[in-house]
């Protein structure tokens, strides 16, 4: 266990996987269950720092490999880490950046040795070895850095499963040993698809490495839920109970309760800040898009038993007037919305667990969520 880290189970639900637990990092306790709004280029896309701790994250991620190309990992460490970049003094988790090598670069190359990739923005050539990975992300000074691993698309053979694994594996190895602070929490990352048999051997493949912590990857990338749902089911048993364990990418309100019902402590997502840009909120009852014309002259607020800065000062119609306008407010108070609703949600969980009444809050919350429109 690196310094300064430490995790606890507090409660766990008997009738499903979902767990209450606290994670103690440098920067401050966390308390799981956890929805971590995403902000890529050191910022979540639209607020201010202050913005972000009033609506309640007690973590944000950011993304290595476009930090990589854009400031620049040594320009971050000059600047005394990410945290002092962006004046947040809370917790920060770093992906790998694997997932976006291979997911907006084209043109790359992989090979044991890591991956050529171009870059999105200018073209530049650049390769990222699992040893410039760790240095990447050790610069960028998170409390919790990922693993480089090679993440499946949807649909991959299994073959391509198989290679993935493989190459994950022997990478895993090798940051391990290029892993040199104390002070940063290495997650090692399970993939191995929709195949059980892989994902059943990676995290074989990843425990020797899972001090502090496990990631989940390759899920929510094109599957059905359901298949996501499956796969977790899947791993729930064969995880470590006394570690957190992430899922990366996932982050919309029924996935979040799902999650956290098969053991999930963590998850992430650019969705809700995404979808505000469009126009979408995020509501108990299902997305509703502000921007329709039926919202014209709905004065109501985005969600009447909401408590967000949003919710509080506007209605539907006024944020409606500001998509439509293109005006930068408008995306705002949506994502304020919309990252409020998610880590209102986890916390939530989180009571409901500890009041041993989670599976009728699942029960409940789920049989009033319409997935396919909004009913209003």
């Amino acid at each position: 266990m690196a310094q300064n880290f430490s995790f606890e189970v507090v409660k766990e639900c008997p009738d499903t996987g979902a767990r209450a637990g606290i994670l103690h990092t440098p920067h401050g306790d966390i308390l799981t269950p956890i929805f971590m709004p995403v902000g890529t280029q050191a910022t979540v896309k639209g607020l201010t720092p202050s913005q972000v701790n009033e609506i309640g994250a007690q973590i944000i991620l950011s993304n290595t490999y476009h930090l990589y190309l854009r400031p620049g990992h040594v320009l971050l460490k000059k600047a005394g880490g990410r945290n002092k970049f962006m004046h947040w003094d809370k917790p920060i988790l770093t992906d790998s950046g694997g997932f976006h090598v291979f997911s907006l670069s084209k043109l790359r190359k992989i090979s044991d040795d890591g991956v050529e990739f171009r870059s999105h923005i200018n073209g530049e050539k650049h390769f990222i070895t699992p040893e410039k990975d760790m240095e990447i992300q050790e610069a960028l000074g998170a409390d919790i850095i990922m693993a480089f691993d090679q993440c499946t698309e949807a649909g991959c053979s299994y073959q391509d499963a198989v290679e993935a694994r493989r190459k994950t594996k022997l990478w895993l190895e090798r940051c391990y040993k290029a892993h040199t602070t104390e002070n940063q929490m290495l997650f090692p990352i399970v993939q191995g698809n929709v195949f059980k048999d892989l994902r059943t051997e990676c995290v074989k493949d990843c425990l020797p490495y899972a001090k502090c912590g496990i990631a989940i990857g390759g899920l929510s990338v094109g599957e059905e839920k359901s298949v996501m749902y499956d796969i977790l089911e899947h791993l729930h048993p064969l995880l470590p109970k006394d570690q957190p364990r992430y899922l990366m990418g996932v982050g919309s309100p029924d996935c979040l309760v799902e999650g956290f019902a098969r053991g999930v402590d963590m998850m992430d997502c650019v969705l809700p800040t995404r979808i505000a840009r469009n126009g979408t909120a995020f509501t108990k009852k299902g997305k509703l898009v502000v921007k329709n014309a039926k919202y014209k002259d709905d004065f109501r607020p985005i969600e009447d038993d909401c408590d967000c800065y949003a919710c509080k000062h506007f209605t539907r119609a006024y944020i409606r007037h500001l998509i439509n306008a293109d005006e930068m407010l408008g995306a705002q108070l949506l994502s304020i919305h919309n990252l409020h609703s998610l880590v209102k949600l986890s916390q939530d969980c989180r009571q409901a667990i500890l009041d041993g009444t989670f599976k009728q809050f699942k029960e409940n919350y789920l049989a009033g969520y319409n997935l396919s429109k909004s009913r209003f």
